[in-house]
């Protein structure tokens, strides 16, 4: 008979060993997972990484609207061309419905010209460079027949011209598309940064972001710098009366502004027609460097990226980014100055 025996119980040194390198598996294991995570970013670091993501979106903001203001001269151009063409072929109708009435006038008489009749049959072209054709008409059809036919060569260098623009306008329309999809990828990203951030972190930022714009527009110390011109001090003024509304990308106001829409809109209520881009805004005056800036003056900075009005004291009123609000700020801390210009 087979022998049955109790199996032998671990003793209490053995269980306590065990379980002591037990613990220290899952504390090692712990320890490395937490070594594997991902070190949370510092809301400085955020900041940093977001004003980046925010000046790239500006680029991208000013290329769109450089787009947008070509695609809205395109459809100009093309609208009064297609005027233009549509008036040449009421004009080119009548001078046929003449020759029309010449040519009914000969058939009753008993026949038509023959030079008329190949003018019924085929484009004046064809004909009208043959000194042959033109004897046989009289003054008056010789002249008709003349008009028609410069009438169809502007008719077919408009129509031709049209379509070229037409053809620009479709590029245009491509490339604000893109633009748009860039600006609005980096506002994402940027939003994308801020989430990581806990809903205290982000709300103190935003209390920095409004304390500033308010602290600008109540404290600023503009010195008593006397402006360049009276159209400059009045889109100083105007655009100081913006203070606080937000920066929103594409904007020209009254309830929001990008950067140039701002400065476009406060010399527009100075009576000024500015262009609507820092690309384009740079040569509506004349360059200045910043020893004489004076207030009123535009001021560019990172690449032509961004403008603003000249305040006075080193100060600048400007629409700065997304998430922010019209407001002074010193022009140290906005970027790289390029130059002035004034208006």
């Amino acid at each position: 008979m087979a022998s049955h025996r109790r199996p032998k119980q671990p003793s209490r040194t053995r269980v306590t060993v065990l379980t002591a390198a037990a613990a220290a598996a899952v504390a090692l294991s712990a320890q490395s997972g937490a070594q594997a995570a991902p070190a949370k970013p510092k809301i400085d670091e955020v900041k940093s990484k977001v004003d980046k993501l925010n000046e790239e979106a500006e680029v991208a903001t000013e290329q769109y609207n450089l787009a947008e203001e070509r695609r809205g001269k395109l459809q100009k151009e093309i609208s009064q061309l297609q005027d233009k063409v549509a008036r040449g072929q009421e004009e080119l109708n009548t001078l046929r419905d003449q020759i029309g009435s010449v040519a009914s006038a000969q058939y009753r008489s008993g026949g038509i010209d023959p030079a008329l009749q190949l003018f019924l049959s085929a484009d004046p072209d064809t004909y009208l460079d043959k000194a042959s054709a033109i004897d046989q008409l009289s003054s008056q059809q010789a002249d008709v027949l003349t008009s028609i036919q410069a009438k169809q060569r502007t008719l077919a260098q408009e129509r031709a011209e049209a379509t070229a623009k037409l053809a620009d306008l479709d590029d245009v329309r491509k490339t604000l598309g893109e633009k748009k999809k860039k600006f609005q990828g980096k506002l994402a990203e940027a939003r994308k940064l801020l989430n990581t951030l806990t809903a205290e972190e982000r709300a103190k930022m935003q209390q920095q972001e409004q304390r500033a714009s308010r602290a600008a527009g109540d404290r600023v110390d503009l010195g008593n710098e006397v402006p360049a011109s009276q159209r400059g001090a009045a889109a100083l003024a105007a655009a100081a009366t913006q203070i606080g509304k937000p920066y929103a990308s594409g904007m020209e106001g009254p309830n929001s502004y990008d950067c140039s829409g701002l400065t476009m809109w406060a010399y527009g209520q100075a009576g000024v027609g500015l262009t609507r881009t820092t690309y384009t805004q740079q040569n509506d005056g004349v360059k200045i460097g910043r020893s004489q800036l004076k207030p009123g003056d535009l001021v560019f900075f990172n690449n032509l990226a961004h403008v603003g009005l000249y305040a006075g004291n080193n100060t600048v009123l400007h629409a700065p980014h997304s998430g922010a609000y019209v407001r002074y700020e010193s022009m140290n801390t906005i970027g790289s100055f390029m130059f002035g210009v004034r208006i």
